[in-house]
């Protein structure tokens, strides 16, 4: 079988679109995502709604799925302390995403555990242990091993980061780093997911790099005419990297 593994869009409606023509190019059966459908993106409610409307989907919350669920002043003081335009952006998004639409979102689920031709998968947004917890690239395996005290799935999907990764523990376990659809931070400005293909109880990875209409995009993100908003264009636009 083969899966599409996305995560997230964060309003990316032409990132998503190109991502599921190539995923249904290379015949993907299931698609799984794993959130942060819709925050400081171009268009967050057509997102919602255009993975809202595909039930054979396997969708679990983000983060920032979370925060526009539970949407409150203090919670938008506490990212403004952090990320300004994050802020802005949230307090923007809140206007324009529709009580179903935000509904939607406060009904995910945080995590899935599915069997997929004998192996056992396990889906997260940032970490196992908590939905903002970063695995990235080039940490001490012993530190990932940490986060999946009391797993015992094969193969944990992850996100958050906006940067792929994979690793593998002394335990056997396979940990993938899906990167980003909607706006990728790994210095490569195209949309970026996973396909799994998995066989009588194995599974191999490969990650896709996909080119889409980045100019159409940025265009959507300024005309929201927020504070801050051109530099998430800007963000959509150039290569950027994730200061950790």
């Amino acid at each position: 079988m083969r899966v599409a593994v996305l995560s997230d869009i964060h309003g990316n409606v032409q990132a998503l679109t190109s991502v599921v023509k190539d995923l249904e190019a290379n015949k993907c059966e299931r698609v799984f995502c794993l959130g942060d459908l819709a925050m400081a993106g171009p268009q967050p409610d057509v997102v919602i709604d255009y993975v809202r409307n595909r039930p054979d989907w396997v969708v679990i919350q983000g983060n920032t799925d979370k925060l526009i669920a539970d949407y409150s002043i203090d919670i938008l003081e506490n990212v403004r302390c952090d990320a300004p335009v994050m802020a802005s952006a949230l307090a923007n998004d809140i206007k324009i995403i529709n009580k179903d639409e935000k509904n939607y979102l406060k009904n995910l689920p945080v995590s899935r555990e599915l069997d997929v031709c004998g192996v056992k998968v396990l889906l997260v947004h940032g970490s196992p242990r908590r939905n903002n917890e970063d695995i990235l690239p080039g940490m001490p395996v012993e530190v990932v091993e940490e986060m999946l005290e009391g797993v015992d799935a094969h193969l944990i999907f992850c996100g958050h980061t906006h940067i792929p990764a994979g690793y593998q523990t002394t335990k056997k376990q396979t940990v993938v780093n899906t990167g980003s659809v909607g706006r990728p931070m790994n210095g490569n400005t195209k949309a970026c997911y996973v396909i799994a293909d998995f066989d009588n109880e194995t599974f191999s990875i490969e990650h896709r790099f996909v080119e889409y209409d980045k100019i159409t995009a940025a265009k959507i993100m300024v005309s929201r005419n927020f504070p801050g908003c051109e530099k998430i264009a800007s963000m959509i636009l150039h290569q950027s990297e994730r200061h950790i």
